[in-house]
C-alpha cells in the first residue's frame, strides 16, 4: 500500500525530540514537510529530517495526506480544523483545544471531511499502560479509581525544555489531566458529575462519577516539589486492586499513535482515541475550571 504523507506543525521541545523524529523513520510514511510559526526554526528541523520547510500551512497541508501536531492547543484546534478541510487527517496532540466550542468545531470539521483522527494520549499508546488498560476494561467490577499526576515542571530542575507560556498559564488541570481521562474513562465509563477544588500551585484536585455508579479521583500538578513528584494511577474493585505499571516513556508511544492513524486512515475505522474522545475530555475539564473558578 501506498505510504502515507504525513506534515508536521510545531518546531518546539516536542517536536524536535519526538515527532520529528518517529515520522522521519516510520517505515509507513513519508515525512512530507514541517511548518512553524517560526520559519528559521521550521528551516532548521526541516533539514535535520531531509524534508521541506513550509512558508505557509496551507502549503504543508496541500503536500500531505495527514498532519501531525505538536503546537498549544488553542493553536492547534484551528490549524487542525483547516487541515481536515483541506482533506488531511489528524495526529493531534492532548487537549485537542481547551474549550469545548474549539474542540467541537475541530470534531465536526473533521466529521465533515471525513476524515481519521487520533489524539496522542501517551499512556493509551505506551506498551505497557496500554496493555494494563486493556486488561483493566476487560476484567471489570471496579469500585473505585484515581489517578495523580504530580509533575516540577516549575522547580530549578523540573524540566525548563517543555516549559510553555500555555502549561504556564493552564496548569497541571490541562496539561496532565487529559492524560488522567484518558485512563479513567475506558474502565469506569463517562463522566456525569466532576467536583473540583485547588490545591497548592497549580495543583487541581477533581473527583469525578462515572457511569454505572463507579467514582474516581484526580490530582494534577506541574508545581510539586521535585522529590515528590511521580504518576500513580489504581484501581480498586471486586477482583482487589490494580496499579499501573511504571510509564515507558514517550517515543514509542508516538510511533505507536502514527501506527494507529495510519490504520485508521487506511481502513476509515475510528480509533478510540479520536477527536470525538478528545472533544469529550476537553468538556469534562472545562466543567472542572469552572468548578475550580467557583470554589
Amino acid at each position: 500500500m501506498n505510504r502515507l504523507r504525513i506534515g508536521l506543525v510545531g518546531t518546539g521541545p516536542w517536536a524536535t525530540t519526538t515527532h520529528a523524529p518517529a515520522l522521519a523513520a516510520h517505515p509507513d510514511v513519508d515525512f512530507s514537510g514541517v511548518w512553524g510559526r517560526r520559519p528559521e526554526a521550521a528551516a532548521t528541523l526541516a533539514s535535520a529530517h531531509a524534508t521541506t520547510a513550509y512558508a505557509d500551512a496551507d502549503e504543508l497541508f496541500a503536500a500531505s495526506d495527514a498532519v501531525a501536531f505538536a503546537v498549544p492547543p488553542d493553536v492547534q484546534a484551528p490549524l487542525a480544523a483547516r487541515a481536515a478541510a483541506a482533506g488531511c487527517h489528524l495526529l493531534l496532540d492532548k487537549p485537542v483545544a481547551t474549550t469545548p466550542d474549539a474542540a467541537h468545531h475541530l470534531a465536526r470539521a473533521a466529521e465533515r471531511a471525513q476524515v481519521a483522527s487520533v489524539v496522542f494520549f501517551t499512556l493509551r499508546f505506551a506498551p505497557d499502560s496500554s496493555a494494563w488498560l486493556a486488561e483493566q476494561v476487560a476484567l471489570g467490577g471496579w469500585f473505585t479509581g484515581r489517578a495523580d499526576w504530580y509533575g516540577s515542571f516549575y522547580t530549578p530542575d523540573g524540566g525548563a525544555a517543555f516549559d510553555s507560556p500555555w502549561r504556564a498559564s493552564r496548569g497541571g488541570l490541562w496539561d496532565v489531566g487529559p492524560h488522567a481521562l484518558s485512563m479513567l474513562l475506558p474502565v469506569l465509563g463517562d463522566v456525569t458529575d466532576v467536583t473540583a477544588a485547588p490545591g497548592p500551585g497549580d495543583t487541581a484536585h477533581l473527583i469525578l462519577r462515572h457511569t454505572g455508579g463507579a467514582s474516581s479521583t484526580a490530582a494534577l500538578s506541574l508545581t510539586a516539589p521535585e522529590k515528590c513528584a511521580g504518576l500513580a494511577m489504581e484501581l480498586r474493585g471486586e477482583h482487589g486492586i490494580a496499579a499501573l505499571p511504571s510509564w515507558e516513556g514517550a517515543d514509542e508511544a508516538f510511533r505507536n499513535a502514527i501506527d494507529a492513524l495510519v490504520a485508521a486512515a487506511r481502513t476509515g475505522t475510528a480509533h478510540p482515541c479520536d477527536v470525538r474522545f478528545g472533544l469529550r475530555v476537553t468538556q469534562i475539564l472545562a466543567r472542572a475550571q469552572e468548578r475550580i473558578a467557583a470554589a
